[in-house]
């Protein structure tokens, strides 16, 4: 397929909450793509998108839209357990594939799928960390291509989500994989990328239960802080947290050896400031979906263009599995630190 040839023909997997947003994304928002196709098990999922697509074909088995021929591409926004057997799925029946993160929380799997994936090099296969295609991050990751703070060597980078009293993030802990593969995982990535994708060779983390007892049981915790050592002497630093008063805080600061730069130090929901008795502030993105809505829908249309352009794209697709698999190692180094108390090499 090229740019001048046909619209892709996608189908998304899952509607949950991040789901439904990357359906409307699809659907409405990208040049060149069509949703042809939506499946959930859920039958109040796909009553949704009877409402609010226009009218693709719904499935309540994946298997059955991987056998639709005018689907060309799956994008898997389910459970983290089924991503890696979804994605050598799709790639069996032929499909491009986008899958949120992350790839597995199982090294072994990531290493499968790598090695599946190789045996189709026609096919695209990317993996969902969105903030390399925040405007902001990107400027940042550009600056710092055209050498404007010197060396990269620190990434100071952070989480944290606004305190939910109705505990999904609890209920959720079963299967996320903890804290630092759930949040962290995009500020691992994030470092990876801002500092040339050097590889970790030793992480050490620890974490306090500060509102949401019930994690305990699942050895989680609701704040966690982490440092990591790369091969090539740079550092990262990391803080997760579910448990803020005022909103989603997602920051990170690149120190060079010429200057640094911070993206996002201020969590503005936008530019209003608010002036009174308790003094100036501006309000707080309230969830991530709202701080990375433009980086949801940049990534979209990067996929597509990807996709279209072939395989002598140039066009920039996002984290590869490779990517997504070494940000797995590292978060699960963090989680065997956090629970054993010691610095974990890897």
């Amino acid at each position: 397929m090229n740019a001048a040839t046909r619209r892709l023909r996608l189908g998304v997997v899952g509607l949950g909450r991040l789901g439904k947003r990357h359906a409307e994304n699809l659907a409405y928002r990208v040049p060149g793509a069509s949703l042809v196709a939506a499946c959930s098990p859920l039958e109040e999922e796909r009553a949704w998108a009877r409402e609010a697509l226009s009218e693709p074909r719904l499935y309540d088995d994946y298997a059955d839209l991987l056998a639709d021929r005018e689907v060309d591409a799956v994008w898997l926004v389910t459970p983290s357990s089924l991503h890696a057997q979804q994605i050598v799925d799709a790639l069996h029946a032929g499909k491009h594939v986008f899958c949120e993160k992350p790839l597995s929380l199982d090294l072994a799997e990531c290493e499968r799928v790598l090695a599946e994936a190789a045996r189709y090099p026609h096919l695209q296969a990317t993996i969902g960390f969105m903030r390399r295609f925040d405007p902001s991050y990107k400027d940042a990751f550009d600056r710092i291509q055209s050498g404007a703070i010197g060396r990269p060597f620190l990434v100071r980078s952070q989480t944290t989500d606004k305190n939910d009293n109705d505990g999904f993030f609890v209920r959720f802990a079963a299967t996320s994989g903890g804290i630092f593969l759930d949040c962290t995982v995009h500020d691992i990535d994030v470092a990876r990328w801002l500092l040339g994708k050097p590889r970790a060779k030793r992480v050490f983390a620890a974490g306090a239960v500060a509102l949401h007892e019930g994690l305990r049981e699942f050895g989680d915790v609701d704040n966690g802080v982490a440092i990591c050592e790369f091969e090539d002497g740079k550092l990262a630093m990391f803080y997760a947290s579910r448990t803020q008063a005022h909103g989603n805080d997602t920051h990170s600061e690149v120190i060079g050896t010429a200057g640094a730069l911070a993206i996002g130090h201020n969590p503005r929901a936008n530019r209003v400031e608010i002036y009174d008795a308790t003094g100036i502030r501006n309000e707080c993105t309230p969830s991530f979906f709202d701080r990375f809505e433009d980086a949801f829908l940049h990534e979209a249309r990067a996929f597509v263009a990807a996709v279209q352009g072939g395989a002598s794209s140039n066009v920039q697709s996002g984290a590869t599995l490779a990517d997504a698999l070494e940000a797995t190692r590292i978060g699960m180094a963090l989680r065997q630190s956090l629970q054993s108390g010691e610095a974990v090499a890897l």
